[in-house]
C-alpha cells in the first residue's frame, strides 16, 4: 500500500533497537493498518547526540546518526508493505521527543513498548511509560511484553472500552478508533470490591454492581445512531481478579480515560487503570481527559 492511498490518520511508534522497540513496532503496525493510517516511526536521540551541549563531535555525531538509520532501516523491513515514514529526532528526553513528534505530525496515538523485565504478555511501565502516561496531551497505548508476536495480518479483533461513571471521552475515542479498525465495540465497567475487614459484603457488593450497570446504561444511551456494542460487567475480589476473569482476544484493545485528578488535555494514569495494567493481557490505550484539538 502506498502512502499516498492512507488515511489523513497517523499513529507513531517510539522505537527503540531492542524488544521493547519491536512490540511497540508490531503493535502501532497492526494499528496502523486495519485503520489505513501512516506509521511515522521515530527514534529519539538525546540531544547530546548532535552537539547540543558538549562540544560537537561531527564523526560522533555523524556516527550515531548512521546507527540510528540502520536500526530504522531494519524496523522498516520488518513491518514489510504496511505504509510507514521513519523519522530521527533529538530531545531532552524521549518522552519529550516522542510528544514534540506526535505534534509535528498531528498524530493520533503515541506507541510504546513495556519495560524491560516485564511478564510475556504483560505491561511493565518503565520511565518512559510513566512519563508519557502523567505529561501526555495525546492518547499512549501500551504495547505488552510479547506483542512482536502478534501477526500484523491479525488486526485488531475488538474494541473495549472501559467505562466509569462519565464516559463521556472514553467513549468518543472507542467509537472512532471501532470504527477506525473496523472492529467491534465491547462496553466494559468494573465491580471493585477492595473491602476494609468489618465491611458488610452483600450490601456492597449489590451497591457497586448497580453502579457498574447503571454506568453501562448510561454509556449505551450515548452511543451514536447505527453504532451498536456488546456489554460486560466484571465482578471479583480485587480489580485485578476482575480483569483476569475476563475472555480476552489476541488482537484486542482496550482503552481507558485518565484520572480525574489530571489537568485538562493532559493524561493520569489513575488507580483503576494502574491495577487493570497489572492483568491486562493486550494493549493498554490511555486517553487525555480532552483532546489537544479540542483546546485549541
Amino acid at each position: 500500500m502506498s502512502e499516498a492511498a492512507v488515511s489523513d490518520r497517523r499513529i507513531l511508534v517510539g522505537y527503540t533497537a531492542d524488544d521493547s522497540g519491536a512490540d511497540a513496532l508490531a503493535l502501532g503496525a497492526r494499528i496502523a493498518v486495519a485503520s489505513e493510517a501512516l506509521l511515522e516511526v521515530v527514534m529519539v536521540l538525546p540531544i547530546e547526540a548532535r552537539g547540543g551541549v558538549v562540544p560537537r563531535d561531527p564523526a560522533y555525531e555523524r556516527h550515531v546518526k548512521e546507527r540510528s538509520q540502520g536500526w530504522l532501516a531494519e524496523a522498516s523491513a520488518v513491518i514489510g508493505e504496511a505504509p510507514q515514514s521513519l523519522h530521527i529526532r533529538y530531545a531532552e528526553s524521549f518522552a519529550a521527543g516522542l510528544v514534540e513528534a506526535a505534534h509535528e505530525f498531528d498524530a493520533s496515538l503515541i506507541v510504546v513498548g513495556t519495560a524491560r523485565g516485564g511478564l510475556f504478555g504483560r505491561t511493565r511501565l518503565g520511565s518512559v511509560g510513566e512519563e508519557l502516561l502523567h505529561s501526555s496531551d495525546v492518547p499512549v497505548a501500551l504495547a505488552p511484553a510479547g506483542s512482536r508476536e502478534v501477526a500484523l495480518s491479525q488486526g485488531v479483533s475488538r474494541i473495549t472500552a472501559a467505562v466509569g461513571g462519565t464516559p463521556g471521552v472514553v467513549l468518543e475515542a472507542s467509537v472512532a478508533l471501532a470504527a477506525a479498525v473496523h472492529a467491534p465495540l465491547r462496553l466494559l465497567s468494573l465491580v471493585p470490591v477492595d473491602l476494609p475487614a468489618g465491611v458488610d459484603t452483600g450490601l456492597v457488593d449489590l451497591t457497586s454492581a448497580a453502579g457498574a450497570q447503571r454506568a453501562l446504561d448510561e454509556a449505551r444511551a450515548t452511543l451514536p445512531a447505527g453504532v451498536e456494542a456488546t456489554a460486560t460487567i466484571a465482578t471479583g475480589d480485587t480489580i485485578e481478579a476482575s480483569v483476569k476473569a475476563l475472555d480476552w482476544h489476541a488482537g484486542e484493545l482496550v482503552v481507558v480515560g485518565s484520572s480525574r485528578l489530571a489537568a485538562p488535555a493532559r493524561l493520569f494514569l489513575g488507580s483503576t487503570a494502574s491495577k487493570m495494567l497489572r492483568e491486562l493481557p493486550v494493549p493498554l490505550i490511555v486517553v487525555p481527559r480532552t483532546t489537544r484539538k479540542t483546546e485549541r
